[in-house]
């Protein structure tokens, strides 16, 4: 029997048989006790009577009755209290001048009435019934790992709800969806069990056990205890849980990513679903073309059958079968129709064109596709659109158009959906350099990679009139690059060298010059030329280098003329330098200084960078001559 029962038992004793409580003088029936609330860890204000009574309280004895048996716990003798010997030794203590009793420290041990008993002038006596309350924790819930088959013929666990240390034991409800639970017979099952731990409080552990169906794969669950405070009904909820639900699948279904329109290329993506759970086992068939079978595809640890790259023999019908291991029973979806499309197989005819400069040729694109096809050609060295559709007229042709042409078929319902052929269209003709001379800056005593480049059809060799190593890079079906490395010897500057492209049309020379370079280091080292651009004829350009020294050299003639007429204008105002149509004249200079007056015109420019000023007989300087000229203006 509870706490609760004894003291009904009790009070119904002490009420209906009107006993008398050993050493309490009265025949009278006792009143109803007086209720006081306090929760757990408070303190509980014991009242030797109602507040507005007027009795003497100066004699005064407190016993806390247990199963029916007063204990004294506290005497009030003349205003003063002292407490017995026992579990209330050092939680109690006068109040209020001696009317009222203080317990402290309240545990839920201390749910008992509680009676004064006083002498004088009467004796007399009041009850008071002690109420011990404490909210319980945030109820936690466990939601069971296993889950639950829809084919369970009894009730399975769902979920076990806790609700720790609260007093007196609160009561718990659950809730599917939000709605109450209510024990159903062979549907819903509640059970509960509750702990009582050491400090008197309780622990509730609820567990919940129910049918569920296919419905219920979704389902939150929860629970709430329900409790009381002095203050009120109060309530706590666990968080929402969801069970695992178990139930065969009824229908299969193929599932294609990416969605949309597919093209070779693409990663494509097949997979089986089902509305069962857990899914069944899947496997993916495709249609043979030739026997009209379905026969099974590979496919990764998850079931999923990956086509990359996607090609156009992959289009056809696929379905997807799937087997319940439990139940054993196979279910195939509906067949479905891939469909990748393609460009392939784009051709140009003629496949190696070739023709005469000045005639014309026309270059035809075809291709294979499911899908209409739109053609456009694009010259290959600048990606310019030069026509539109799968014919290309070429007319008047010239070597420099020559080269690659490339053919786009592409499909324009298919977004990307594209393929491309490239031609060589060659023009006959002889060898064509990209220079005819060339000059370069050398240091004595380094290696130097000396480079060529020559083009026609039929394509050209080249050779070098000097030894060394000499490697060739074709750079289109006609044209080449030959690379020679040499030491610079003092032979090779005094000779050059040349590179000779011939082909059964013709052939052609480049010419390189080699110049000292004072700027450099005479350290052993290796540098590379390599030819400029390829110039639209034959014919050599003039270098940018040797532009600057032309211009350089006018520069300094113009300033030395200036300074000559300015000292011709100079002796022509001071009367010294007679003009006449007669000849020579003699300048006239102070003997101390006749032998001091020379104009000196220098240039430090290489011999062949003076062409501007040699004279119009075209003769050139001696090799040792350093472009000096002198004008002796002593005669």
């Amino acid at each position: 029997m509870g706490t609760s029962g004894l003291i009904c038992a009790f009070l119904l004793a002490s009420c209906c048989c009107c006993r008398r409580v050993a050493g309490v003088p009265g025949e009278a029936e006792k009143p109803a006790p007086e209720l006081l609330e306090v929760e757990v860890g408070g303190t509980a204000l014991l009242k030797c009577g109602p507040s507005h009574s007027q009795s003497n309280f100066s004699h005064v004895d407190w016993f806390s009755v247990h199963k029916e048996k007063p204990t004294l716990i506290f005497r009030v003798r003349q205003g003063q209290g002292q407490s017995e010997p026992g579990e209330y030794q050092h939680r109690l203590h006068l109040q209020d001048k001696g009317t009222t009793l203080a317990l402290t420290h309240i545990t839920p041990h201390d749910e008992r009435i509680f009676l004064c008993q006083g002498k004088r002038p009467r004796s007399q006596e009041h009850r008071v019934q002690l109420r011990v309350y404490k909210a319980p924790e945030e109820p936690t819930i466990q939601v069971n790992p296993l889950g639950i088959s829809v084919n369970s013929e009894e009730p399975e666990e769902v979920a076990t709800c806790v609700g720790r240390n609260g007093y007196p034991l609160p009561q718990v409800i659950w809730y599917k969806n939000g709605r109450p639970l209510k024990e159903e017979k062979n549907r819903v099952q509640i059970q509960s069990f509750q702990i009582v731990e050491s400090s008197g409080l309780y622990t509730l552990q609820s567990v919940l056990k129910a049918q569920l169906a296919k419905e219920d794969k979704d389902a939150q669950f929860y629970c709430e205890l329900s409790y009381r405070l002095p203050s009120g009904n109060h309530m706590k909820e666990s968080p929402e849980v969801m069970v695992p639900v178990f139930y065969p699948a009824e229908r299969v279904w193929l599932e294609v990513e990416p969605e949309g329109m597919l093209k070779e290329g693409d990663r494509v993506e097949i997979r089986c679903l089902a509305d069962g759970n857990p899914p069944p086992h899947f496997s993916i068939s495709k249609q043979n073309l030739s026997t009209k079978e379905m026969e099974e595809e590979s496919t990764d640890d998850n079931g999923i059958l990956v086509l990359e790259p996607a090609q156009k023999e992959h289009s056809g019908l696929y379905e997807c079968q799937g087997l319940d291991l439990e139940t054993t029973v196979s279910l195939l979806s509906d067949q479905q129709e891939l469909l990748v499309n393609y460009v392939s197989d784009v051709r140009v005819s003629p496949a190696a064109p070739e023709s005469q400069e000045g005639s014309s040729l026309t270059l035809t694109c075809e291709a294979e596709s499911n899908q209409d096809l739109e053609f456009q050609w694009l010259r290959e060295k600048t990606g310019k659109v030069l026509e539109r559709g799968p014919v290309l007229q070429l007319r008047n042709l010239k070597r420099e158009e020559g080269g690659g042409y490339r053919c786009v078929a592409s499909a324009p319902s298919v977004p990307g959906l594209n393929r491309t052929q490239l031609v060589n269209v060659a023009i006959f003709g002889s060898p064509w350099m990209t220079l005819r001379e060339r000059k370069i800056r050398v240091k004595e005593n380094t290696m130097l990679n000396l480079s060529c480049e020559a083009s026609g059809h039929p394509r050209p060799s080249i050779i070098w009139n000097v030894d060394g190593t000499a490697s060739e890079q074709d750079q289109d079906p006609q044209t080449v690059l030959s690379i020679l490395s040499v030491l610079v010897t003092p032979e090779l500057l005094e000779t050059g060298a040349k590179c000779v492209a011939s082909n059964p049309l013709g052939e052609n020379v480049t010419s390189i010059i080699l110049e000292l370079d004072s700027n450099r280091t005479n350290s052993l080292s290796t540098s590379t030329f390599s030819p400029p651009a390829r110039a639209n004829t034959p014919s050599r350009l003039p270098e940018p280098e040797s532009k600057g020294v032309v211009i350089v050299a006018v520069t300094v003639c113009v300033l030395v003329l200036a300074v000559l007429g300015a000292v011709l204008y100079f002796f022509y105002k001071k009367g010294k330098l007679p003009c006449g149509r007669s000849g020579k004249q003699e300048i006239t200079l102070p003997p101390s200084r006749k032998s001091e007056f020379v104009v000196e015109v220098k240039s430090d420019k290489l011999p062949e960078e003076m062409g501007l000023l040699q004279g119009s007989n075209g003769d050139k300087r001696a090799p040792g001559d350093q472009g000096e000229k002198y004008i002796d203006l002593r005669h």
